[in-house]
């Protein structure tokens, strides 16, 4: 389904492609891990981390919906487009219907919202109204900040900072230095899932005026980008939890190492299409990292109390 020709598809199998369901594990990692802290921590609260999760998840539903239709009104999305299938552009659904899409997934991640508010206060609102204009603001509106080079800065913060420390938030009523930072290593695992779209997409940005760091630095500056990315995330991992301001049982995350050589050592030697399949892979990265941290502070917590 990635190929330049639209698949024959139905309207319900249109939106699931424009939900983009392999990129929810980016949405999905710093909730877990922000959830078994709490856990660890004593503050878990089980309505509030499904919230938060569910909330999360639309969010990016509704930014990838949203991306969709305001990269196709900007001529971004072309049919030499490499990355998968972008259904506004394909012609599976109208442009209409994919900014009407993103209204409504939007609409229910702020009822979620508003849900978290009655239990932890005005800073939910904040963040939630923030991720909703960031993610509206990224390829949409005058001067869309992903097409002038922020979108990592972006990624970091929504991706890292604000769903770990927000989603601890909800349930601790509380911001710790734990759950701060818990956020580092994951924001910098799910940045370098957007690396590798910008280093796929060069060609295509440049043409179109999307100007990303990678468009502006190069092939080499975006591969050297990815390595220092995923080097810094163990480096940080390792250093917070001899510190002592992570529990040692997030060091079992390091058992997603050899992942991340692999993906590192294929990107320094893939290009164009054949790069989707570094792009699923890091996520999968982001949520392996993300599921052994959280199982390896459990078990610390569950063995030693």
């Amino acid at each position: 389904m990635e190929g330049n020709h639209p698949p024959q598809v139905s309207t319900w199998q249109a939106w699931v492609l424009a939900a983009r369901p392999r990129t929810l594990p980016a949405a999905a990692s710093p909730v877990i891990m922000a959830t078994a802290l709490a856990w660890a921590e004593r503050v878990f609260r089980l309505d509030a981390a499904l919230a938060a999760l569910l909330g999360a998840l639309l969010l990016q539903i509704g930014a990838n919906l949203a991306n969709d239709y305001f990269d196709y009104q900007k001529g971004a999305d072309t049919p030499e487009r490499l990355g998968p299938l972008r259904v506004t552009q394909a012609g599976l659904l109208t442009p209409r219907q994919v900014l009407t899409g993103a209204g409504v997934v939007f609409g229910l991640a702020g009822l979620l919202g508003f849900y978290l508010l009655t239990i932890a206060g005005w800073p939910v609102a904040l963040i939630g109204l923030a991720s909703i204009l960031a993610a509206l603001a990224y390829t949409g509106g005058p001067r869309p900040y992903g097409y002038r080079g922020w979108g990592e800065v972006a990624v970091f913060l929504f991706f890292g900072l604000a769903a770990v420390v927000g989603t601890y938030y909800v349930q601790a009523r509380q911001i710790s230095l734990s759950a701060v930072v818990t956020a580092i290593p994951i924001g910098l695992l799910i940045v370098n899932i957007l690396v590798v779209n910008n280093l796929r997409d060069i060609p295509t940005d440049r043409a179109s005026g999307k100007y990303t760091l990678a468009a502006r630095f190069g092939e080499a500056w975006a591969r050297r980008e990815y390595l220092v990315l995923a080097v810094l995330t163990y480096l940080i991992t390792l250093g917070t939890v001899l510190l002592g301001w992570l529990p040692k049982g997030g060091l079992l995350s390091m058992l997603s190492l050899p992942l991340a050589i692999r993906l590192t050592q294929e990107i320094w030697h893939l290009q164009g299409r054949a790069l989707n399949r570094c792009l699923a892979g890091s996520a999968q990265l982001a949520l392996a990292f993300s599921l052994l941290f959280s199982l390896g502070i459990v078990i610390e917590k569950w063995l030693f109390g």
